[in-house]
């Protein structure tokens, strides 16, 4: 596991080692046990190191036998060892015992298709000294990052982390305000955009290649959801089991400690029985919580390791802004609004005063059909067809009438919610509901100047590449395919890596194993979510695993309270950024309305946390990055 970084410049132009290790030092956090270099004239790669695997050999930058091809890796290679037995049983021969050396084995292969035969998770660069050629590539679901930018004069510059790109002189910090505006809309900005004008993410599943100054990519993997297997419930609970059992168990290779962050949740409590099936010692499970109960599980996760025996670390979390906000700000580089990124740090912290490496349950919810809307989805298309005069005259009327709170959740509001949406075309329906700042509430919010800036820019786009891609898929199917390529590697994946790197961890996640997210895609809708039970098929696999109680309750997500924070700790806070001259003279957002949403959420009339919170963030990016 490490940072990466490098530089290819066109032939005349030699590189200047001072940049490259004034980028390299800016990611010193993803790796501090080591760093590494290689310069050849116009091409320089660097790394710094994270020790997990062959700590005694592994060091980076690595060449393959000919000294043609040079690499650097972030990430971890799961099936390198089965890899390195096919190749060893070819003739092959290597120099170390780690996964980075057999990527290059199969580049010189196999060229780009290398990717074809890896199982993990990675972001890496090859020089290609015979070719002349820059190879990028990153894994098919997006666990690890990869920034780049394409230069005017056909220079390539790339790195983990957007700090260490804008240490290169010839990187300037240019907004991109479309961006900015799919910020508003998703709380993170959508690959392949960044908030900075020359900077690019490559998608996940994409490889890319410069060479003389030109660049070419090509997607090489997609989940196929027209696939059905014929499997009865029975066979669907054990072939569920066998596949998440081998997916953990790849995992648990390491030559350092290692634990798992535990929620209390179906995904995470699923992953630390199956660790503990394995292990020969107490699975080591970290696990946080807030002082207002509401969101905290604290009492779930501890049945779980209590039931699995384990060694159970657990530790309550209180806001303090002055700490955290400026650090996330920072190691996240663009504007990024998920407020679970302020326990995921907290819980990664605590975790790396215990061990190097954490598995997790990310990805269980986009495979197993574990989100309320999967449900939602499906009952709006039906709605949909009910005759117009029904929906509008009768049903909406009616429900219309039934008075709600501004703050307080109720089914009767989520009723609302959901009729305002139901009738809407279905990327539209899904838009409005992902989305904190919708189109009517930008309307409301946008400057005049603003809003003609970016008035052709439609969020919406994103998502209906997916929707239209689901080849008459079920609108289930068809909406986890769209979070699995959005929601999840634009949000929750760039959460979770920040988090853990910015404290030295790794973190490993089973269910992102695109084995696992493929035998997922191949089951009929109906076995994953049955009626409006989520989770339907995963659920019975783990009821084998864990009790029932902390399988079939309410399901919470990673929460954090910032209504109450906002209306007690920090309500001055959230004036003093919001509400200051700097941040209302942008000319962004109509300060008008910024102060009401503002006063309305402190005094309890209306719940804008959502907006708040992402407009928070958008400000201190801007005062850390760009002022």
């Amino acid at each position: 596991m490490c940072g990466i970084v490098g530089i290819a410049n066109t032939s005349s132009q030699v590189i200047n080692r001072q940049t490259l290790e004034k980028m390299n030092g800016a990611i010193v956090h993803r790796g501090p046990d080591d760093d590494g270099f290689y310069i050849n004239e116009n091409v320089g790669l660097a790394m710094r190191r994270l020790s997990i695997i062959d700590i005694v050999h592994g060091a980076q930058p690595m060449h393959n036998q000919s000294k043609t091809a040079w690499i650097v890796f972030n990430g971890e290679i799961y099936n390198f060892q089965e890899i390195r037995k096919d190749l060893e049983k070819q003739g092959d021969r290597f120099y170390t015992d780690c996964d980075t050396e057999v990527i290059l084995h199969l580049y010189d292969k196999y060229g780009a298709d290398c990717v074809q035969h890896l199982r993990g998770m990675f972001a890496f660069a090859i020089w290609d000294e015979k070719d002349k050629s820059l190879f990028l590539a990153r894994d098919r679901i997006g666990k690890k990052p990869l920034l780049y930018s394409h230069q005017p004069n056909g220079n390539l510059i790339f790195g983990s982390e957007f700090r260490a790109l804008l240490e290169h002189p010839g990187i300037s910090r240019e907004v991109d305000f479309e961006a900015i505006h799919h910020y508003l809309s998703y709380l993170c900005v959508p690959a392949p955009h960044t908030a900075f004008k020359q900077i690019r993410k490559l998608e996940p599943a994409h490889w890319l290649r410069w060479k003389d100054g030109e660049i070419k990519m090509q997607r090489y993997w997609l989940p196929d959801f027209t696939k059905k297997i014929k499997i009865s419930e029975p066979e669907a609970i054990e072939e569920t089991l066998r596949i998440l059992r081998e997916a953990t168990k790849m995992r648990l290779i390491s030559e350092v400690p290692l634990g798992a962050f535990l929620s209390g949740g179906v995904d995470s409590s699923t992953v630390v029985a199956l660790m503990a099936e394995t292990s020969a010692s107490p699975v080591k499970t970290f696990s946080i919580g807030f002082e207002e109960e509401d969101f905290s599980e604290l009492k779930y996760a501890r049945q779980v390791a209590e039931h699995i025996g384990a060694e159970h670390h657990e530790f309550i979390i209180k806001p303090d802004v002055l700490e955290i906000l400026p650090t996330l700000v920072e190691h996240y580089g663009e504007p990024y609004a998920d407020p679970s990124a302020i326990a995921t740090y907290y819980v990664a912290r605590e975790t790396r005063k215990h061990v190097t490496v954490a598995l997790n349950g990310d990805g269980g919810d986009e495979s197993f059909a574990g989100y309320e809307r999967y449900f939602a989805m499906r009952l709006a298309e039906k709605y949909h067809y009910l005759p117009k005069f029904l929906r509008a005259n009768l049903i909406e009327k009616a429900i219309n009438l039934v008075p709600t709170s501004e703050i307080k959740r109720s089914r009767a509001r989520d009723l609302k919610r959901f009729l305002k949406a139901a009738s809407l075309p279905k990327i539209e329906r899904y838009f409005r509901w992902v989305s904190p700042v919708n189109h009517d509430s930008k309307e409301n919010l946008y400057t005049e100047d603003f809003q003609r800036q970016i008035g052709a820019f439609d969020s919406t786009r994103f998502l209906k590449q997916w929707f239209d891609s689901s080849n008459g898929n079920g609108i289930v199917d068809a909406t986890m395919l769209t979070d699995q390529m959005t929601y999840l590697p634009n949000d929750l994946l760039v959460k979770v890596d920040i988090a853990s790197m910015a404290n030295s961890l790794e973190a490993r996640s089973p269910f992102l194993d695109h084995k696992v997210i493929e035998f997922a895609a191949s089951l009929p809708e109906s076995i994953k979510l049955r009626g409006s039970e989520t989770k339907y098929l995963l659920k019975k696999a783990a009821s084998r695993l864990v009790p029932c109680e902390v399988l079939y309750r309410p399901k919470k997500g990673f929460g954090v309270p910032l209504t109450h924070w906002f209306r007690g700790e920090l309500k001055y806070f959230l004036r003093e950024i919001l509400l200051s001259e700097k941040s209302l003279s942008r000319g962004l957002v109509k300060p008008e309305v910024v102060t009401q949403l503002v006063q309305e959420h402190i005094n309890s009339k209306r719940d804008h946390v959502w907006q708040l919170w992402t407009l928070l963030m958008l400000e201190l990016w801007f005062q850390q990055f760009i002022d």
